[in-house]
């Protein structure tokens, strides 16, 4: 009982959250009731966007509480806990093909929410990257959704066909800034995006693993951003430089981003290998990222407490 009180107390929490967002937002937003498209011939196609009894909020709750629900199969999730276990909560619900069809329409609002919970630099940040696979390698050539888009790549677990999430935290576990990419882009170049972010607001040190050992991307932050990228050293290298203790103690740490990135595949379920649809497989990343932003307990190095032991 008292789980399913927790469950119940979660998904109104987080639906009082996303109306109180949307209410917001929604109003700055421009939405065009109809769309025209030229074909081919010159004429002009329109769309009908046919109006629905659920919220954008509603629909934006049942697509993050996916994430935070342990179901694995977001069809059985939506059949079976939406329709009939909670039908008093989303009496508007309507069948599973239609909500499919209505996930567009919360795209970016599920954007600008993931942004508003991206939390503060605090001179301490880890960054690294993770694959995200859209199916498998044996599939790679028949797959259709992401043919021009999606490119194959090898990652220290062997050949994959995806993209890249590359991920900037602080040594709270609070997500500064993500970009996805494809997956044979080189960490360095992703890093040096969103450094460049204007959104993104860095000091003090980064630290990464040997992926993005450069000494030319070392010196351009140092110089345009004030960031100093500490590595570790690869076995061929010489070391003319001594290492800080404390920079030896921080790359040691450096598992939470690792932590991160395995909750998010894991218990947030970013990735899945049967989407039909580009839109979907960024709705469904960006929902994953939102669920692990809200969580209660997230990895961390708890610094200020240490702190605060040896000042007392």
């Amino acid at each position: 009982m008292k789980t399913q009180e927790r469950a119940d107390n979660n998904i109104l929490q987080l639906f009082c959250d996303l109306d109180d967002f949307c209410k917001i937002c929604c109003p700055l937003m421009v939405v065009e009731a109809k769309r025209e498209l030229p074909t081919e011939g010159g004429k002009v196609k329109k769309i009908r966007k046919r109006a629905t009894k659920i919220d954008q909020s509603e629909i934006m709750t049942i697509l993050i509480y996916f994430h935070q629900s342990g179901y694995k199969d977001f069809k059985n999730y939506y059949l079976h806990e939406i329709l009939w276990r909670r039908a008093r909560e989303f009496p508007f619900a309507p069948s599973y093909s239609r909500f499919v069809a209505l996930i567009p329409r919360v795209s970016l609002l599920l954007a600008l929410y993931l942004f508003s919970l991206f939390g503060k630099c605090t001179g301490c940040s880890f960054v690294d990257s993770t694959k995200i696979e859209v199916c498998g390698i044996k599939r790679e050539h028949s797959n259709r959704v992401f043919k021009d888009s999606a490119k194959k790549s090898k990652s220290s677990m062997g050949w994959f066909f995806g993209f890249k999430l590359h991920i900037i935290c602080n040594d709270h576990g609070e997500l500064l800034w993500i970009t996805l990419t494809k997956g044979n882009v080189d960490d360095r170049v992703a890093l040096k995006d969103m450094l460049g972010s204007s959104f993104l607001d860095m000091f003090g040190k980064i630290y990464a693993d040997k992926g993005y050992i450069s000494a030319s991307l070392f010196e351009k932050l140092i110089r345009e951003h004030d960031i100093a990228l500490i590595t570790n050293i690869r076995s061929n290298m010489k070391n003319n430089k001594p290492v800080p203790q404390e920079d030896v103690v921080m790359l040691r740490k450096r598992t939470i981003i690792e932590s991160i990135n395995d909750q998010l595949k894991n218990i947030s379920q970013i990735q899945h290998t049967r989407h039909r649809s580009q839109t979907n497989f960024l709705v469904n990343l960006a929902c994953g990222l939102i669920a692990y932003c809200l969580q209660e307990k997230r990895p961390s190095l708890h610094r200020d407490a240490k702190i605060v032991i040896l000042a007392a």
